[in-house]
């Protein structure tokens, strides 16, 4: 019979009916399992999950023996037909992700969605998740949010998805990596208004946690070149009219990638003001650019 063990205690799992579970894990804490879930994995006949090796010290924890197979980015193509098989023939299939619930910022979706459509069940055994761990204790407005999941890592294509977003009158939520923060707390308080409310919840539930809490500007300024590293989570309070805009900043940006033209479509985008204001303050700057290149140019 498979068990796992808590704190020494061998507990017995029974065998699951055949299907895919999908299974949320800790986001860091590995005493952050639900005991439902520890049985499922214990009882299951294979684990199907992002990084063997990351998943494995959970399991290690818990003295699980359920076999692991890695299946991420890099190999759902190869290896999702193997477990549409392994499912169809009546296995029962846990997908895990590194931390939190599977489908998150991970491949999982394809393969969730490649057994209902083979007509095999799935089903969600709930817990850990970073979105809403974030939510919960960073003092956002918690009726309506919007998670947007990781940000471009290009600054060009990360300020047209915050302009995308600039206007939505929800929580905003970004998962991102300690490389960028800096950069993108810029393009926040650049494209979303520098005044904004941001939160940085870093390393939840971990030794190290940490929720940090001030205007976008004043934390573009903190973090422009501090170093910080773990799992990060940006959450941006819901756009109001009170929301003010550096648009000479912000069309001075665009405009070292822009024509004057697409600069002021951009920017009226980011902030819904006039395209024809922005489009004059657009033109003055660019005047005033070349001008003093040609200035620089005869010395």
């Amino acid at each position: 019979m498979p068990d796992y063990h808590i704190d020494g205690h061998k507990i017995v799992a029974s065998a699951p009916p055949g299907g895919l579970y999908i299974v949320a894990t800790p986001i860091g804490n590995l005493s952050d399992i639900t005991l439902r879930a520890l049985e499922t994995l214990a009882g299951v006949d294979i684990i199907a999950c992002e990084d063997t090796r990351v998943s494995g010290k959970l399991l290690k924890r818990y003295a699980i023996q359920t076999p692991l197979i890695a299946y991420n980015e890099h190999n759902a193509v190869k290896i999702g037909p193997s477990l549409i098989e392994k499912l169809q023939s009546g296995d029962a299939v846990a997908l895990i992700s590194d931390a939190g619930t599977p489908l998150v910022s991970d491949p999982g979706h394809r393969l969730v969605v490649d057994a209902l459509d083979a007509g095999i069940r799935v089903m969600p055994i709930p817990g850990a998740s970073a979105v809403v761990t974030a939510l919960s204790a960073s003092g956002m407005p918690v009726d309506n949010f919007q998670f947007s999941g990781f940000l471009p890592s290009k600054t060009s294509a990360r300020k047209k998805r915050l302009a995308a977003l600039a206007r939505v009158p929800a929580t905003l939520i970004f998962y991102e990596s300690p490389n960028r923060l800096g950069a993108c707390l810029q393009d926040i308080a650049e494209c979303l208004g520098p005044q904004r409310r941001v939160t940085i919840c870093r390393e939840m539930t971990k030794l190290h946690e940490e929720f940090v809490s001030d205007t976008a500007e004043v934390l573009a300024s903190r973090y422009r070149d501090k170093k910080v590293k773990g799992e990060i989570v940006l959450l941006v309070e819901p756009h109001t009219d009170r929301d003010e805009f550096d648009t000479g900043k912000l069309l001075a940006d665009l405009l070292g990638e822009l024509s004057v033209s697409r600069a002021a479509s951009e920017a009226a985008a980011i902030t819904g003001l006039p395209k024809r204001e922005l489009y004059q303050q657009a033109l003055e700057l660019a005047q005033d650019r070349n001008s003093k290149n040609t200035g620089n140019n005869g010395k």
